[in-house]
This record gives structure tokens, sequence and C-alpha cells, in this order.
């Protein structure tokens, strides 16, 4: 999810609910529950996590391939504020990204519905660079694509990545995503339109191959 839905024209007015912890309930328009994988946890934003989240995706490294993330401290503020009203209205959920041993969000996993009801989402992912090729990617991923069929009741699962960023690419497939089609200048980053692959995940091939792994695990 290189274009972030996040627009800080379209922000709602902030509310208390924004400052509390989230609440974890059965449905998740009411609070996101903790996911918690082998390396890492993915829990709700909080109002404490702007710091933390300005300095992890801030930098060049991390800001190439997508959006400008929020500029200022007080900008990722407003996005979880804005993060939370949108999971409120049932259009959009964010984890953040928490290594197992820490409270500090590294970064950010994000799905969003493209249809009623979340039939077809698109799904984005950012994280500080330190920590690219440690496994938390794949280890967060799993966890968030699972939560995307399993509880949001998505059937089709989008994601879209510049040519250029061979990482990006590269994380995709290795989670099992398949690459449909080039949208080419289909993105506009620094001035310049860039081609971007459309990789998808179907539900049923997700839940069979989860399926395949559970019983290699139990053998």
């Amino acid at each position: 999810m290189e274009k972030m839905p996040y627009q800080p024209h379209l922000e709602f007015t902030p509310t208390l609910l924004a400052l509390q912890p989230p609440t974890v309930a059965r449905d998740w328009r009411t609070g996101l529950p903790g996911l918690t994988g082998s390396l890492v946890s993915l829990r709700e934003l909080r109002a404490g996590d702007a710091p933390a989240l300005f300095s992890a995706l801030s930098s060049e490294q991390v800001t190439k391939f997508i959006s400008p993330p929020p500029a200022t401290v007080d900008g990722f503020g407003r996005f979880i504020n804005w993060a939370i009203g949108q999971r409120q209205s049932g259009q959009y959920v964010c984890f953040a990204v928490v290594p197992h041993g820490s409270d500090t969000a590294i970064g950010i996993f994000q799905v969003r519905s493209l249809e009623t009801a979340f039939g077809s989402a698109e799904w984005g992912f950012a994280l500080a660079a330190e920590f690219w090729g440690t496994g938390i990617f794949v280890d967060g991923a799993k966890l968030v694509v699972d939560f995307a069929f399993q509880v949001l009741g998505v059937h089709r699962l989008e994601a879209r990545a510049a040519l250029k960023n061979g990482r990006g690419n590269s994380a995709l497939r290795k989670l099992g995503a398949v690459q449909e089609g080039v949208l080419h200048r289909s993105f506009l980053r620094n001035g310049e339109y860039l081609d971007q692959a459309l990789w998808t995940i179907l539900q049923d091939a997700w839940m069979q191959a989860r399926t395949v792994r559970d019983l290699r695990y139990i053998h």
C-alpha cells in the first residue's frame, strides 16, 4: 500500500478515545485485538506511539517507495487519531509492530477495505530500516493476513509495490503473494510516475497453504 489512505485534510476531530488504551473485544470495530507471533506483537496504535513512529518511518530508506508519511510527531498523532476513527467506521485497520521484549512501535501494518464489508482489501506495511532482514516482516505479515481472512472476512487481499522496490517485491513473493500484473505509471513519487506490481493473496489459497504448514509442523 504505497499510497497511504491517510490524508491530513481528511482528519476527523480528535476524541478522548484516541488517548486511551485500546479495548480488546470480539468486534474489531470497538478495538483491535492483540496478535502475537514468534518475534513481534501487533496491537492498536496509541497516542504515545507518535514519537517512535516518526523516528522509525521518516528515514529516506523507508520513505523511498511509499507516500510521504506525516512530517512531524504531531502529524503522526493526527494520523493515529484518524486511523482509530477509520477503524470505528469499519473501513480500515492499522496495527503497531512491537518486537518482543519492547513496548516501542517500530512500524505499522494496515488493511483498507476496497469494497463493502472488506470483501476485497488492500494492505501495506512500513518498518524501521534497522529491522529489515530480521524476519520481523514475515512474522508480522502472517498475523495480519490471517486476521484479514479470518476476522475481517476478506477473500482477496491486494498489495502494490513499485517495480524499483526490489526488497518490497521480494518480501511479498516470499510470503506467497502472486504477481497478477504491472500497473504502468500508477504511482507518483518525487515528481516521477513509477510502475507498480500488483500482488494478490486469495483467502482459499492462503488457508490451504496454512494447513500444509501446520501439518508439516505436527509431523
